[in-house]
């Protein structure tokens, strides 16, 4: 099977990284009329009939450039203009991800991830002085010379499980978060501390957001998430205790579910899943053996 999370994680083009800071270089990409270039406002992307819109240089507004790379031997740049420049049609990341080529959603993901570190990040953390984007929107300088490059949060997210592998009774453990509706479950996430290895965070954070206690991990894959500046680093484990005693600040519900209960539920729309885009999906599909109906 071939699993969403790959698709985001492809890196299907030259981030050309070596070329930020040849001003030559870029003046010429920039003139060029095949240069592709995506307009966003802040973090959101102006559409076109529904669907992301590239234009060529001479048709995007002032704003912030950011170099994304080379793929097919054509440039493609992000401008970002002010977030109040844009309307309610602007689409926000998370509603554009179910409709992204293989091609598109990795300079997307990159396009939203520096657009969100330059919105968040204006001063500098050593001097207090404003930043300015350099190389193309890679990094920013202060006035005293201090270089600020973008952050990468590491995150885990898993799938537990119980049980004989692949027995009729194997279940997968699912939370709900205080603030989804009913019916809608995913797979646990939470962030790795300072300090910690990502095995110990998987069974750190399972443990305090459900009580279960976790012994086997193992490495999925991962997925650039950059919302706003996540790096999601998906496992399975294997339950040690199956009793579960949720921390009701991050999970208001969870359960063991088996291989038919997921299948019914999500055929009935009483459990609604992860959309298609998401690792979490991926895991709970891995797991489960083919494709699940439905999404959130």
């Amino acid at each position: 099977m071939s699993y969403v999370h790959e698709r985001l994680s492809s890196a299907r083009y030259d981030r050309a990284s070596a070329r930020r800071a040849d001003t030559d270089w870029i003046d010429d990409r920039w003139a060029d009329p095949a240069t592709r270039v995506i307009v966003m406002a802040g973090t959101r992307i102006r559409p076109v009939d529904g669907a992301i819109a590239w234009v060529s240089p001479a048709e995007a507004p002032a704003g912030a450039r950011l170099m994304l790379g080379i793929r097919d031997g054509v440039a493609h740049f992000a401008v970002v203009t002010p977030e109040q420049s844009a309307t309610d049609a602007w689409l926000p990341l998370r509603s554009l991800l179910p409709d992204l080529s293989a091609e598109e959603a990795p300079l997307i993901l990159h396009a939203v991830g520096l657009a969100e570190w330059l919105r968040a990040t204006r001063f500098c953390a050593r001097c207090g002085l404003p930043l300015d984007p350099v190389k193309e929107g890679h990094e920013l300088l202060c006035g005293n010379g201090h270089t600020t490059f973008p952050r990468t949060d590491p995150a885990v997210i898993m799938l537990i499980t119980h049980g004989e592998p692949g027995a009729v009774d194997e279940r997968c453990l699912l939370g709900r978060h205080p603030h989804w509706p009913a019916g809608r479950f995913s797979t646990l996430a939470g962030f790795c501390e300072p300090g910690e290895s990502l095995e110990d965070a998987v069974r750190r954070e399972v443990r305090e957001e459900t009580g279960v206690e976790v012994a086997d991990v193992t490495y999925f894959g991962n997925q650039p998430w950059p919302l706003p500046a996540s790096l999601m680093l998906g496992f399975t484990g294997v339950a040690a205790t199956t009793d579960i005693v949720c921390d009701v600040d991050e999970i208001e519900e969870a359960g063991w579910f088996t291989r038919a209960e997921l299948r019914a539920g999500a055929a009935s729309g009483e459990l609604v899943l992860p959309g298609g885009v998401s690792i979490s999906r991926s895991l709970i599909e891995a797991w489960y053996g083919e494709a699940l109906p439905g999404s959130w």
